[in-house]
């Protein structure tokens, strides 16, 4: 299963790291936000009133409105996994490391798809504990102790905008318009920002802690006309 919302690249497992003891697996869910922003904007813009355009017809320039949507999101969390059985109990995959260094995450470095920033020396952040005393199963290990959502992705910026121009053609005996020509220009992600996915999340896996993936599409720009009538 992937989690963390199109483009993302983390591995979510559902399966408890001890199946005899779930209080370990308390933390975020798997689509949890922390913060969120979202703006709105609706806004006639008036052109016909510019004495710049006065010349312009008011068939060009009335009619004219831009909307807006704007989000920003603090980054989904994810689960780092050991990538091996560590134990004789618990299913294969689920479980996890110790932490022995809390690292900084962050996509502002030069290398940005390098969420934990020490490249192929990404793991050093854990300790898989096996062959230790007491341990059990093949590699002689017990459970970690990380929590499960212990860290979080990138955040999320996403800027969406629309250009609408209504024109009015004809005129009913009452007064009202016959038809309505809508014209839209509709960017979304206007500027085009990168949003970086979730890292790979298994220590034993291809590339722990690094992001191969976008979590959203570059920037598209459509245009459309409607009739309303």
């Amino acid at each position: 299963m992937v989690g963390g919302g199109p483009g993302a690249g983390a591995i979510t497992l559902p399966q408890p790291q001890n199946p005899v003891d779930t209080h370990p697996e308390k933390g975020p869910s798997t689509f949890d936000v922390a913060h969120a922003f979202t703006l709105s904007v609706a806004q006639d813009l008036h052109l016909e009133s510019a004495g710049f355009l006065s010349p312009v017809s008011r068939k060009i320039t009335k009619g004219w409105e831009l909307l807006s949507i704007s989000s920003i999101n603090s980054g989904l969390p994810f689960t780092v996994y050991s990538g091996l059985q560590q134990t004789g109990a618990g299913s294969n995959g689920t479980d996890r490391p110790d932490l022995v260094e809390t690292p900084d995450l962050s996509t502002a470095r030069a290398v940005r798809e390098d969420y934990f920033g020490r490249g192929e020396n990404n793991a050093s952040f854990f300790s898989i504990p096996i062959h230790v005393p007491g341990g059990t199963g093949p590699n002689q290990g017990r459970f970690g102790t990380l929590g499960r959502n212990t860290f979080r992705g990138p955040a999320f910026y996403n800027y969406d905008f629309a250009l609408i121009k209504d024109t009015p053609f004809g005129t009913r005996a009452s007064g009202t318009e016959v038809i309505d020509l809508q014209f839209r220009a509709e960017f979304f992600n206007l500027f085009n920002i990168v949003n970086m996915g979730l890292p790979a999340n298994v220590l034993k896996g291809s590339g722990f802690g690094m992001i191969s993936k976008t979590a959203n599409n570059s920037r598209q720009i459509q245009f459309s006309l409607k009739l309303i009538y």
